[in-house]
């Protein structure tokens, strides 16, 4: 589990292609290697990855085909930076909500809106049928970051980002139609799923 407060900004210094998964190796910076574990898992642009390999500061790690299909780790090449966070431990401090790490879907950047010294980001679902779990002033996962929806808009949503969050971490440099992995908030789907089913079950 993580909270969706990054705590590094890593680069991609190594990736091998292999026929079923991707081999990568990130450098931290931030994140000191020595408390980590083989075996442990970390989120790399929201996606909860298992450590493989740790060499001084960096780390090795291997992306399936099914993560490659439904997020944007696919799209990553050698030198670019990722959002990381480490697992959080029980009994610390969480900032921002409880996040898997298993991202449901991507979805494009459709328009950036600048403000003084923050921004605001407007992002199209790919697919509409998940728009159901987005609510204003819910929780919402982009790029592994924990974000507070804004506004809700037919196939679309806003996020407002403070500038912790646009210096701390790769979203203030993205540009429109680029992709970000998104996970909805766990509890909101239970409960839209839930929900939806005594209604179906009552209308029969």
């Amino acid at each position: 589990m993580f909270t969706g407060i990054i705590q590094d900004i890593a680069k991609i210094v190594w990736i091998k292609k292999c026929r079923n998964y991707f081999q990568w190796v990130i450098q931290l910076n931030n994140i000191d290697t020595n408390t980590l574990l083989l075996g442990s898992s970390i989120s790399c642009n929201g996606c909860c990855l298992t450590i493989k390999t740790i060499i001084n500061n960096r780390v090795s790690v291997d992306i399936i085909k099914e993560t490659l299909r439904v997020t944007n780790l696919d799209s990553f090449c050698e030198g670019q930076h990722i959002n990381v966070e480490r697992s959080v431990k029980f009994g610390e401090e969480i900032g921002g909500h409880l996040v898997s790490g298993h991202v449901m879907i991507t979805a494009k950047i459709f328009k950036i809106v600048i403000c003084n010294n923050s921004k605001k980001l407007w992002i199209e679902l790919n697919d509409i049928i998940f728009m159901k779990y987005v609510f204003y002033k819910g929780f919402i996962c982009i790029d592994g970051i924990s974000l507070t929806i804004g506004n809700v808009e037919k196939n679309t949503f806003c996020v407002f980002l403070i500038p912790e969050t646009i210096f701390n971490t790769t979203i203030g440099s993205k540009n429109v139609g680029d992709l970000v992995n998104l996970e909805i908030d766990y509890l909101t789907k239970i409960t839209v799923d839930s929900i939806e089913r005594l209604v179906l079950k009552f209308n029969r």
